[in-house]
């Protein structure tokens, strides 16, 4: 599946116009995605946690949608038939709303300017099945802090941390449901305090790593409101079959392929067993 290519403004729905700072990127061969040119621009992470997600007749909700790829990822793929989203940089919020009217998708997705930690759902028209999130995965006071305020926002945790991000999760859905999130391993023990702190057990986890060389890069964990503990730690995914150090060209390997080019992690579950 080819990502992240530039397309021109024939590929433009004619009533939306692109601004001096965006560029058009095409997402496959049929999603196109209008990004800030020096805002944070998405990546793998995005697209394994939009195909971690099983198909279902769940109604959803991102927290923290950007340009709303990982959202419109979902609905390219028939993943759900209605997502809400909250994004809490108006920006963001209006070109995640363009990015929908532009795929044809503003049904289904439907974004909207709230902050994470105001979620309740009687703002969003009820509760939900499924909540999912690539929240900020770096404390406040850590890393090399962004010159650029898009940046510092998405990659620090500067309107609410894990915890919050898992509170809000927790309001949000049904008991029993699910939310799931991509987050960094060496934070792991922060997501699962946050995440039983506010009732939700985590039962599926997934480690991504580079290459076979490397240390994971991150981890997808599947958590369920209400439920008992017992996690299913699947295979790790192994993404490029080369040392991605060594200088050479990368190649995906078989199991990567397929999940880009399904959108799923149906095969790397069938391979570990059922997880149901």
């Amino acid at each position: 599946m080819k990502i992240n290519k530039e397309r021109s403004y024939y590929f433009m729905h004619p009533d939306i116009k692109l601004m001096p700072d965006e560029r058009l990127c095409a997402v496959g061969e049929h999603l196109n995605i209008i990004q800030k040119t020096r805002g944070l621009r998405w990546g793998t992470d995005s697209y394994l946690l939009a195909a971690y997600m099983r198909k279902s007749n769940a109604r959803a909700c991102e927290l923290g949608c950007g340009t709303g790829v990982i959202s419109l990822l979902c609905a390219a793929h028939g993943k759900f038939p209605e997502i809400r989203a909250l994004e809490i940089q108006p920006e963001y919020a209006e070109l995640a709303e363009r990015n929908a009217r532009l795929n044809g998708f503003d049904k289904i997705f439907i974004p909207e300017c709230g902050d994470v930690r105001d979620a309740r759902p009687e703002r969003l028209g009820g509760r939900f099945d499924v909540v999912f999130s690539n929240p900020p995965y770096m404390r406040a006071d850590t890393g090399h802090p962004s010159d650029v305020p898009e940046k510092l926002i998405a990659r620090h945790e500067i309107f609410g941390g894990i915890t919050d991000f898992c509170a809000a999760a927790a309001r949000l859905l049904n008991f029993g449901g699910l939310f799931i999130c991509v987050f960094r391993p060496n934070r792991l023990p922060d997501l699962f305090e946050a995440l039983r702190v506010n009732n939700l057990e985590p039962k599926r986890m997934t480690e991504i790593y580079p290459d076979a060389a490397s240390r994971p890069s991150a981890v997808i964990v599947e958590s369920k409101l209400g439920a008992g503990p017992s996690l299913e730690v699947t295979r790790p995914l192994i993404f490029y079959a080369n040392d991605v150090s060594d200088g050479t060209p990368r190649t995906m390997t078989p199991q990567a392929a397929r999940i880009y080019d399904t959108c799923s992690f149906a095969e790397n579950d069938r391979y570990q067993g059922d997880n149901t």
